[in-house]
């Protein structure tokens, strides 16, 4: 409860100082609302004679020389009459504004444009007049150059000097249409061509050359006479350190919270990222490969093809050549300290089974971190056990007893084949993926731990796992204590989904009640009934009975009671003669509803040790 007060402070701490820095922001630009500004981070600079139309005052700027932004950040230049210009640069000092036609074809505008109406003129020192000729259909043999942005594919349009001989040329079939009503730049035909306009009033540009700034005098924008001013270049952030010393020492207090804040958040995240970088400078003689983000993007063509979602991060489908693709597992920054990454690639990185799926590289490149694994084209086993009695998905029985074989000797693999035992804790259909021969792959271990193999028990202050695969003990130590049989228990619940895929057999009405799937199973077979589900013939019964009742076996409401790993192997590979386990659902055992445990069996416990690091 104290550290949820604290925080509860920090953030109201936090906002205060928002606001405060806020207001001295504010404060400062209200004394200076003729600051120069510009659209964008790549914009010309905008000052007087210029303004920002709509965010500055009329008073900040000349008659004529309005500016706006448009919403790709361009800079606007609007001419009489209703003609839009990009403005690329203005050269204060020479009194030079250039822009362009966005659409590349400033001739259209020439008829409309009146220049002798607004403050500007051509800066070019020759001007020509011209008159537009249209020619259809088209003609390529006259002296000048058509007008692409005019011309079609059936007609063009010529521009020829007005003071030409026309008898002379080749006019023949060409329409005249009309001569501009000014004298223009030779390049203005050129589609490519920037528009460079120039202004002589006001005369800003001799404070330009001396180094200072120029305003309207008096702030008024109906008198025409301007003045210049020495600028401080520096009084605006002057104006604010005054303003920050008035509100006081609580300003002060605040934002040296603010940034202890944030001097922590950076630390400790600092001190996550000393850790992973220090995991994986012992963990190099593995030989993985390492991939920069930029890497990443790469591989996964800018995270184009999403797999799926998890809590602990996104799989993307990723290429490293025209013939080898990977799943990429982008892990997300807000879950957990970097744990569950370093228990993904020290973990997998002791693994090379068959039936566990292999990790390619990894990123761990500043704040972003990735997992890069062998690709699963057929995706989770989620996808293949809607139903049994469903064949749009349903493997059939022969395929389904060799992909549980192969979990299970996978499993058994980690709990028995490493150095260190290691314990999974989210078996589960999702986490099961299979390649393109349908062969298994056990794949998520960011929930394993490590412990030795002579230990028994691992101690744990949290449950984890997903709900309906965690096994009674790691909710409740009056099981027993969490163990390699926990992992046992969730393959049980496995392999009884897959018999009775995704427990949406049709239960009797008569039975339902509070009977759930594993149970109306148990009493099936132990009735010597068939366990009513969609078989082809005789083996599959069987095949269907064996796993279901090595299915039971494992998820026995006691540790002790569960096979291991190695035994549930046995028994899938033996005969189809397993014996049917004692009834983990008598009310002997238990009171589902209640979740009490009414009988109370003396049971030797096994040693808890603690997680190794």
């Amino acid at each position: 409860m104290r550290n949820s007060g604290v925080n509860s402070n920090m953030t109201i701490s936090f906002f205060i100082l928002l606001f405060t820095v806020g207001l001295i922001i504010n404060l400062g630009a209200c004394q200076n609302e003729c600051t120069e500004s510009q659209c964008g981070d790549h914009g010309p600079p905008i000052r007087f004679p210029f303004r920002l139309k709509d965010k500055q005052p009329s008073h900040c700027g000349y008659p004529g020389f309005d500016l706006s932004c448009d919403q790709s950040n361009n800079t606007v230049l609007e001419l009489p009459v209703s003609v839009t210009l990009f403005v690329t640069s203005i050269n204060y000092k020479s009194q030079v504004i250039q822009v362009f036609d966005p659409d590349h074809c400033v001739p259209r505008y020439l008829t409309k444009l009146n220049l002798s109406s607004s403050a500007f003129i051509f800066q070019e020192p020759y001007l020509y007049d011209y008159t537009l000729f249209n020619c259809s259909p088209a003609k390529r043999d006259l002296y000048y150059d058509s007008i692409p942005c005019l011309s079609g594919t059936s007609h063009h349009i010529f521009s020829v000097p007005s003071d030409s001989f026309v008898d002379s040329l080749p006019l023949t079939s060409c329409t005249k249409l009309y001569n501009f009503p000014f004298s223009v730049p030779y390049d203005i035909f050129d589609p490519n061509y920037f528009l460079r306009l120039e202004w002589s009033k006001p005369t800003c540009n001799r404070c330009e050359r001396r180094g200072k700034g120029c305003r309207l005098k008096n702030n008024n924008r109906t008198d025409s006479e301007t003045e210049c001013f020495n600028v401080k270049r520096n009084g605006t952030v002057k104006k604010r350190v005054v303003t920050g010393a008035v509100l006081g020492s609580f300003s002060l207090v605040l934002i040296l919270v603010g940034l202890y804040r944030v001097y922590t958040s950076d630390r400790i995240e600092k001190q996550h990222q000393t850790m992973i970088e220090e995991f994986l400078e012992n963990y190099r003689a593995l030989r993985p490969t390492r991939y920069s983000y930029a890497d990443i993007k790469r591989i996964t063509n800018k995270f184009r093809d999403k797999l799926g979602q998890g809590t602990f991060g996104t799989v993307f489908k990723g290429k490293l050549s025209s013939e080898i693709f990977v799943a990429v597992k982008m892990l997300n920054n807000s879950k957990g300290n970097g744990e569950e990454f370093i228990n993904e690639v020290g973990t997998l990185g002791q693994i090379h089974h068959v039936n566990v799926v292999r990790l390619v590289g990894y990123c761990a490149d500043g704040f972003r971190r990735a997992l890069v694994y062998e690709f699963a084209p057929n995706g989770s086993l989620q996808n293949f056990i809607s139903s049994a009695d469903s064949k749009n998905y349903f493997l059939g029985w022969d395929k389904l007893q060799h992909i549980t074989l192969s979990i299970a000797k996978g499993i058994e693999y980690l709990h028995h084949g490493c150095d260190q035992r290691i314990l999974h804790f989210d078996i589960k259909p999702h986490n099961v993926l299979l390649d393109d021969k349908f062969n298994p792959k056990i794949s998520d271990f960011g929930l394993a731990k490590l412990c030795s193999k002579d230990q028994s028990a691992v101690s744990m202050t949290t449950a984890r796992g997903t709900m309906g695969y965690i096994a009674p003990e790691v909710f409740s130590r009056n099981f027993g204590t969490v163990s390699y049989k926990s992992d046992v228990y969730s393959f049980g619940m496995l392999l009884l989904e897959m018999v009775g895929g995704k427990k949406n057999v049709q239960v009797p009405e008569e039975n339902t009640g509070q009977v759930y799937f594993p149970e109306w199973i148990y009493n099936l077979l132990e009735q010597g009934d068939d366990i009513r589900i969609h078989v082809e013939g005789e083996n599959d019964a069987k095949i269907a009975t064996k796993l279901a009742i090595v299915g039971l076996w494992c998820i026995q409401w006691y540790p002790v009671d569960r096979p291991s790993m190695k035994a549930v192997v046995q028994m899938l590979e033996g005969e189809d003669n397993v014996k049917l386990p004692p009834n983990p659902f008598s009310p002997a055992g238990s009171v589902r509803n209640g979740i009490t445990m009414l009988a109370k069996r003396h049971r030797q416990e096994l040693p808890i040790i603690s997680e190794l690091e």
